[in-house]
């Protein structure tokens, strides 16, 4: 067969798909700057710059059993997780990133032509896995200050809508969404997924909730706060029937060893974890008000640990560009809501003031 002949198998909504644009790996753009891979200073994916618990590092270099497989039923995870989060463990179930588990929340409720109502601007993935699979992702855009308005929501709302995705606080927006409204649309009846990656940077929740109402679904990530990115591991607090379906279809081993390692020993030292959250969360505030003295940029407050920026002047493409050709990754947006936009993750104080003065050295050049 040619490959015109395979092509032409392929799902005809999926031929033009577009994809996922991921952050850049320091390791990949490494023969473009004149400074080895660590010297980059990477602030466009959200991850801790501290990096994950010491304990991590030496359990790993210590485990004897990678040639096993893990417990497909995650039954000592859930139970540290149940620990940690005080939702019962028989609501959790894990993944390879929380990414994954919007994928089989997707496959578990989505048929060809249903819809999903997302609150734009907002994660990307919600939208990816509803086109992936079959689904037809319903925008509805937030307010000027990148808030959700419910009443919006409850309009968009159809007789193919299958679940209502909110994520907060919000990524790119950093906004988080007040208790009142998450509960006000919870009301409505429909399965609503609730992403709280960023949970730790907030200490706000609703995954209490998740025995009282029978359509909350509650995503967290150990991503963010514990420096575990690169291991991915992903869960959620799910009502008990909905969890035993999730994990009925999950991949069998999909929280890999190494990950579930990493967990163990992040728990224990979660005290120590916390503290560098605070740090973060102290270098966000300190980083706003340095970006608000550059009177061409327009940072909003940010309860996550990433400050969206709009460029007032000039191209934020280009000036992402511009910092990249120095060895500084952040993520562009241009789209609506997000025309000419910067995410810019919450690096290590002393990244951040490269960065600020790399933005006015930029700023300087373009008013000469």
């Amino acid at each position: 067969m040619t490959e015109e002949g395979i092509e032409k198998l392929i799902r005809p909504e999926l031929a033009a798909f577009s994809g996922y644009a991921a952050s850049k790996s320091p390791d990949v753009l490494k023969d473009k700057f004149d400074m080895p891979a660590e010297s980059i200073i990477k602030l466009d994916a959200n991850e801790n710059p501290y990096g994950c618990s010491s304990r991590v590092n030496k359990a790993l270099a210590d485990y004897p059993d990678i040639n096993v497989y893990p417990d497909a039923g995650q039954t000592e995870l859930r139970r540290q997780l149940q620990q940690y989060s005080g939702v019962p463990m028989q609501h959790i179930v894990a993944s390879a990133g929380s990414d994954q588990l919007i994928d089989l929340i997707m496959r578990l409720f989505i048929s060809p032509g249903d819809e999903v109502i997302n609150c734009v601007p907002t994660f990307a993935m919600f939208a990816f896995f509803t086109r992936l699979n079959k689904g037809t992702a319903v925008e509805v855009p937030r307010d000027e200050n990148y808030n959700v308005r419910v009443k919006d929501v409850k309009k968009a709302i159809s007789g193919k809508t299958k679940l209502i995705f909110l994520a907060t606080p919000n990524n790119p927006t950093g906004t988080q969404m007040p208790r009142e409204d998450i509960l006000k649309i919870l009301d409505i009846g429909l399965p609503v997924v609730v992403d709280e990656a960023y949970y730790e940077f907030t200490g706000e929740t609703v995954a209490s909730l998740v025995g009282k109402y029978k359509n909350l679904m509650v995503l967290r990530t150990f991503s963010k706060w514990a420096g575990l990115a690169g291991l991915r591991v992903g869960y959620g607090f799910f009502p008990e029937k909905i969890a035993s379906y999730l994990m009925c279809i999950k991949e069998p081993y999909c929280v890999n060893v190494a990950a579930l390692v990493a967990v163990r020993e992040t728990l224990k030292d979660k005290d120590s974890l916390m503290k560098q959250v605070d740090r973060i969360i102290a270098e966000r505030e300190r980083l706003y008000s340095s970006l608000q003295q550059i009177d061409w940029l327009k940072p909003y407050p940010s309860r996550a640990n990433f400050i969206l920026c709009s460029v007032l002047k000039g191209n934020a493409r280009e000036l992402q560009q511009q910092l990249e050709d120095r060895g500084i990754l952040v993520r562009h947006f241009d789209q609506p809501l997000l025309k000419d936009s910067l995410r810019i993750s919450i690096g290590r104080a002393e990244e951040n003031d490269i960065l600020v003065e790399t933005l006015k050295e930029l700023g300087e050049e373009t008013d000469g």
